[in-house]
């Protein structure tokens, strides 16, 4: 749809527009572009730009400015990505080291804020519904019992189990062993049929028994409630684009408390083949119709389990954002699989 001569004036205006934050005008565009062309035929092709809808001009300027499908063009087809220097890489990796998962997740998150000076989003690993190693079962009382399981993981829950009748030891031992022999390192997501199926040969003594710790175990190993880590938000009230709209940035926040609508769109992320950017009115949400996300998705084992970001105006210095993003994701990752 555009010749160099537009895509070279629209890099230029968008890069000098994100860099100062004013209308850009054909002067200036004619001094930073590198091409030998007259003022006349700038007008004329930022004309067309503005027709096609990749840059506005404002009320108050002679000057344009980009447009969401004008940085959507500059991002796709224009962009130069700067490579992180050393020092920005040595500190992420510092910060980045394998620890707890909550831990790791709230330090990928206060780091992008950090780093990009705007807010910081990691979405909360999602936990695979995998298995456990063994189940243990101890008598508190004649009506409550304490069920022991370890995860594949190796994480140990505990869960009391109220019961409608006495239990004897052997019993109990009974009951561990036939679950540790017949389930332990399973899939309890796909057992459902075959539980009901086994279960019949039991002895009722123990069957009630089997039934409500494989239901309490399923439980266990749920995935955690839908949640995301989020820093840094403060930092888009002193930015310059913002500063002066506070309803917006109301909207914004009310977008981060009610969660829904990001969690979206991080799931949608979730699905990309590496950094994924939604400019303006691309994500579908209206609070976000002045901001960019910038997200890539993380991994443990492999296997992803979650997606982080940068929300920030949506002049932004993608050149810089991207590649931040993209090495907190692959950090994240490695240090979350060493974990």
């Amino acid at each position: 749809m555009l010749n160099d001569r537009a895509r070279a004036l629209l890099k230029a205006l968008v890069e000098k527009y994100i860099d100062e934050g004013q209308p850009v005008g054909s002067r200036a565009l004619s001094r930073l572009s590198g091409l030998d062309l007259s003022a006349a035929t700038i007008r004329n092709v930022m004309a067309d730009l503005e027709e096609l809808g990749f840059i506005a001009s404002p009320h108050t300027s002679a000057g344009r400015i980009p447009t969401p499908r004008g940085y959507r063009v500059f991002v796709d087809t224009l962009l130069t990505i700067q490579p992180l220097t050393s020092a920005t890489r040595t500190h992420l990796e510092t910060q980045l080291h394998p620890a707890d998962s909550q831990q790791l997740v709230t330090a990928a998150s206060q780091l992008l804020a950090e780093l990009t000076t705007f807010a910081g989003i990691v979405r909360m690993p999602k936990r695979r519904l995998s298995g456990f190693q063994r189940v243990e079962f101890m008598r508190l009382s004649e009506s409550r019992l304490l069920l022991i399981l370890v995860t594949l993981d190796g994480e140990v829950q505990n869960r009391i189990l109220v019961t409608d009748r006495p239990y004897t030891s052997a019993q109990l031992r009974q009951a561990a062993q036939y679950l540790n022999e017949h389930y332990s390192g399973h899939d309890l997501d796909g057992l459902r049929e075959a539980l009901r199926q086994e279960l019949q040969i039991l002895k009722n003594d123990i069957r009630h028994l089997t039934t409500q710790a494989l239901a309490m175990g399923e439980e266990i190993l749920k995935a955690p409630p839908d949640d995301y880590i989020l820093r840094g938000e403060t930092r888009l009230v002193g930015h310059g684009d913002m500063s002066s709209n506070l309803d917006k940035l109301r909207r914004l926040f009310d977008l981060f408390e009610e969660k829904t609508g990001l969690l979206q769109l991080l799931d949608e992320s979730q699905n990309s083949d590496g950094v994924k950017i939604f400019i303006g009115g691309e994500s579908g949400h209206s609070p976000l119709d002045d901001f960019s996300m910038v997200t890539a998705p993380y991994e443990v084992d492999g296997q992803v389990v979650g997606t982080l970001g940068v929300v920030g105006p949506t002049r932004m210095a993608y050149e810089r954002i991207i590649p931040i993003v993209d090495i907190t994701a692959k950090l994240l990752s490695s240090a979350l699989s060493q974990h």
